[in-house]
């Protein structure tokens, strides 16, 4: 049975369980389910805490997990990043008051404040930069004000939070992360974790891209595949009329009505847009 480790809570948790129940897995009801069984797919999902997943992953505990980048990252553990999930995207960033630290560099003998110590921790080394990390595990914004760090490290999404304790960010972003699927590094990819990869591509695919169909006279099909060639090649069949043909292509959905345009100044009709609920490229 496949164990995969799912976040109980967190910006990552809710995003996490509605791809799983698209690719098709059995996921929680009640929030205060710690393990739910699927024995249809063959999957046990546990649910734990998005910081403590890489380290599950990684002493092998668990099969798979779904976590943060950064989380990964600031772990030190031996899981590895498999895919990228499209969903829980952050800028991880240095930031202080205006005028009292503005480069990293200046961070050079500074308190650096932040909730991931190892990460931090890294790159002021891969830098060569001799700064004091203080961790905290929250609340990181106001530790200058209360006089524990001189600058902070954090995740940075609007920047208002920021702006509200007088800080700014400086230099460039330490990291930029997002949900990603992950395993331990040393262990071969057994069956179950392969479905589990595969149906997850589905689910990403599905979202991106939707079924496009339409008529076109049969004179203007190869035009009309130009502009919609699909993944490898898009699907033609003609009309019992003789005179026009029937085409079906996956589009990508930010795309869509710009290519309706585009084929009906052509000449297609019957342009029609259907969702794809789950797909296997």
């Amino acid at each position: 049975m496949l164990r995969i480790a799912v976040p109980n809570k967190g910006s990552l948790a809710d995003a996490a369980g509605e791809m799983l129940h698209e690719a098709g897995y059995r996921t929680r009801r009640d929030p205060k389910e710690l393990i739910v069984s699927d024995a249809d797919n063959d999957v046990e999902l546990f649910y734990l805490r998005p910081r403590d997943i890489a380290v599950y992953v990684g002493s092998g505990t668990v099969d798979a997990g779904i976590t943060g980048r950064d989380l990964l990252l600031d772990s030190g553990s031996s899981a590895a990043e498999v895919m990228t999930l499209g969903f829980g995207r952050s800028t991880f960033r240095y930031a202080a008051r205006p005028g009292e630290v503005s480069t990293v560099a200046d961070l050079d003998g500074k308190r650096v404040a932040t909730s991931y110590a190892g990460l931090v921790d890294k790159h002021l080394a891969d830098l060569g930069i001799r700064a004091q990390v203080v961790r905290l595990d929250g609340a990181v914004e106001t530790a200058i004000t209360l006089g524990v760090a001189d600058a902070i490290a954090d995740v940075v999404e609007t920047g208002t939070t920021l702006r509200q304790q007088g800080l700014a960010t400086f230099g460039d972003p330490i990291l930029r992360s997002e949900a990603v699927l992950i395993r331990r590094e040393d262990v071969s990819e057994t069956n179950g974790f392969a479905v589990l990869r595969r149906r997850l591509t589905g689910v990403i695919t599905a979202r991106h891209y939707v079924m496009l169909d339409y008529d076109v006279p049969a004179e203007l099909v190869e035009q009309a595949c130009r502009l919609t060639p699909g993944l490898e090649s898009p699907t033609v069949a003609p009309l019992a009329n003789g005179t026009w043909c029937a085409v079906r292509s996956m589009v990508p959905r930010a795309r869509t009505n710009a290519i309706m345009d585009e084929l009906w100044d052509l000449g297609a009709r019957a342009i029609l847009v259907t969702d794809i609920a789950a797909c296997r490229l």
